[in-house]
């Protein structure tokens, strides 16, 4: 197959620049050579996908059997992409996200569920940013005239992770020392290494499929506290975690899914935070590699690359407790513990 990477400079787009390069495909890879080197093995075009003349001279480098999108965030732009690659490919993929569910995080969803309200032509400021993929979802749709094909995942993790949730939690392990932990062990969580949704999604375009795929781990995947035990192992660096309920955690203000990522409240904000069903893709052949095999391999990439000069972020939010507020969590309950 010839196919187009939209993006395919950082974590998930490289993990779909070399699935497909590892399977023999012909693969071209447009961005705008920023955010990290051309990929070897790829025909490397820059240029940006909000400058018409750009997608003009793009489309003209075609056709593609397929291209795959996985740096569109606006619906204006995914729709001027969609429409200008619409006579040059014959499927269009693009990688969604569980934002799009309007019932997410609160409820389980599937790809039945209800999407937010947004049209395909919204620009950035008239719509919620959690909304913004639903509509970039319908500019697809839209404007692109082939096959669409649309994955939903769910948290992803693994090697050159963005914005860095394990990693975060990988660096605090190898601190040592006593890890605040939050809520249960027991409770199960999903997530999906992202090797895992490019080898999916390859299986997909190769078929010839078509339609919407929620993309995450079953949920029995694992529990926050097998992967809390994992990260410590593999760094060796002796840490403990201590598990804290929410009810102190709520006393000091510590936030669930930034300060301590992976933590989902019991709170009926984040019931179904880890209520997704993958059944649909399960069907179709998704298979989720061991969770203990992407923490090592995160662990092994982290280690070569070193830790990070600047803060893990999601969006505008730096993710991670500050070590003194966890020693300040972490001495309340030893002392409440001392009380019983």
């Amino acid at each position: 197959m010839r196919i187009l990477v939209m993006g395919g400079s950082v974590f998930l787009g490289q993990a779909f620049a070399q699935e497909a390069i590892d399977r023999g495909h012909t693969l071209t890879v447009f961005n705008r050579g920023k955010s990290g080197p051309d990929i070897e093995g790829a025909e490397n075009l820059h240029g940006d996908r909000e400058n018409s003349a750009d997608l003009e001279a793009l489309a003209a480098a075609g056709p593609w059997d397929a291209v795959i999108d996985t740096s569109g965030f606006h619906p204006r732009t995914v729709g001027q992409s969609a429409g200008a690659l619409s006579a040059h490919a014959e499927t269009y993929l693009f990688v969604s996200s569980f934002h799009v569910y309007s019932d997410w995080p609160a409820g389980p969803v599937s790809e039945d569920s209800a999407r937010h309200a947004c049209p395909p032509d919204a620009a950035v400021e008239d719509v919620p940013g959690n909304a913004l993929k639903a509509g970039c979802e319908r500019a697809v749709e839209k404007y692109f005239e082939g096959d669409v094909l649309i994955l939903n995942p769910g948290l992803i993790v693994g090697p050159r992770e963005t914005p860095g949730r394990l990693l975060w939690w990988l660096e605090r392990m190898a601190r040592g020392g006593d890890v605040l932990a939050p809520g249960r062990a027991d409770r199960t969580i999903q997530f999906i290494d992202a090797r895992d949704v490019a080898a999916f999604a390859l299986d997909l375009l190769e078929a010839g499929a078509a339609g919407h795929y929620l993309v995450t781990g079953p949920e029995d995947t694992t529990t926050l506290g097998e992967l809390l035990e994992l990260c410590a192992q593999v760094t060796e660096a002796g840490a403990r975690p201590v598990w804290i309920d929410e009810e102190l955690l709520a006393d000091h203000e510590v936030g669930a899914w930034t300060e301590l990522p992976f933590w989902a409240t019991e709170q009926p904000a984040m019931a179904g935070a880890w209520a997704a069903s993958p059944a649909k893709a399960v069907d179709a052949g998704l298979r989720c590699r061991p969770i203990g095999e992407t923490v090592a391999d995160t662990w092994e990439w982290l280690r070569g690359r070193g830790p990070s000069e600047t803060p893990y972020r999601q969006g505008d939010i730096v993710l991670g407790i500050d070590p003194e507020k966890e020693r300040g969590v972490l001495r309340a309950w030893q002392a409440k513990a001392g009380t019983r």
